[in-house]
């Protein structure tokens, strides 16, 4: 197994790296990567030379344009574009290649805005999406049912797994484009080091959510491809698989634990102007437990090591 050729999608980013950093782990040398100014991966003619001529055995698709709520509502055009284009190219072009075996990575923002908590894989489509970030939604369901019709129509054999809100090494600590957990950590950090008073933070800071370390989910795609089939998933009429802790905590309790891990001791404060989003969005986790995987990084200890390497590497 550990002679198979993977191609990464997305290699630089959070969620890529931690996988490329898990395939080392296990033993995979023949792994292949692609830089941007090296493959465009919205240009069909490109990404579709590209795979024909490597033909991997396995393909993870973890390129995407992804951000936060300011990013997402303000790039919208370019988030439902850009990632029909990747997913579409790499997806066909897997299936052209005789790919054997494709894994996509999406959002939890794939479910609508106010479904039943927690969030079970069959409520895909359901009702409404969350307005700030539905362009981003729709490219994605777009790609899980790319995947699950591919399967369908081909036999072959594409799954698409659902992470929860991720943080961990590599993350976008960008305060314009970054999502809470690692814009949380800038504020107090800066906050910090500039001996200001109060941070402020966007909403009522009532909304919940979930948190999964990036190695977590890494472990969760590796299980995946070593497990798991596409007649798994798409036997019990579901599209795809939600990752995540099946834990969740406001953002206010989460703003909590970040100052007090970077070390700040000024007020936090509410920007009750600002958009919260989907009132809560907590995965049900039952079926990637009940195929046999789960998390292992508590929270306390991911942001920990997260503040870790961001002092690191944010000098």
């Amino acid at each position: 197994m550990t002679s198979k050729k993977i191609y990464v999608a997305g290699h630089r980013g959070m969620v890529g790296s931690a996988i490329l950093r898990k395939l080392d782990t296990e033993g995979y040398k023949n792994i292949v990567t692609k830089t941007l100014s090296e493959l465009d991966l919205t240009n069909q003619s490109e990404t579709e030379k590209f795979v024909l001529s490597e033909r991997p055995d396995i393909v993870i698709v973890a390129a995407a344009k992804v951000g936060g709520i300011l990013a997402n509502n303000t790039y919208r055009a370019e988030f439902l574009y850009d990632n029909l284009m990747i997913e579409a190219n790499l997806i066909h072009s897997a299936h052209k290649a005789g790919v054997e075996k494709l894994i996509f990575l999406g959002s939890s923002c794939i479910y609508p805005k106010l479904a039943p908590q927690p969030l079970k894989e069959e409520y895909l489509l359901t009702d409404s999406l969350e307005e700030t970030n539905e362009p981003y939604a729709i490219a994605k369901i777009a790609g899980i049912k790319l995947c699950e019709n591919y399967y369908r129509q081909y036999g072959s054999n594409f799954i698409s797994a659902m992470p929860t809100n991720l943080y961990g090494p590599n993350d976008n600590f960008d305060l314009k484009s970054s999502h809470v957990l690692p814009a949380l950590m800038r504020k107090f950090h800066e906050a910090k080091v500039n001996k200001s008073d109060s941070v402020v933070i966007w909403g009522s800071g009532k909304p919940k959510r979930e948190f999964l370390h990036v190695d977590d989910l890494a472990n969760g795609i590796y299980f995946l491809m070593k497990n798991v089939g596409a007649a798994d998933l798409y036997s019990k009429n579901i599209s795809q698989i939600n990752i995540g802790t099946g834990v969740d905590l406001s953002i206010l309790e989460l703003a909590e634990k970040v100052k007090a891990v970077v070390g700040y001791d000024g007020k936090i404060e509410m920007d009750s102007s600002k958009p919260d989003g989907t009132p809560r969005k907590l995965m049900d986790v039952s079926l990637a437990h009940e195929l046999g995987w789960k998390h292992t990084i508590s929270l306390d200890e991911g942001i920990a090591s997260t503040y870790k390497w961001f002092l690191e590497n944010n000098k």
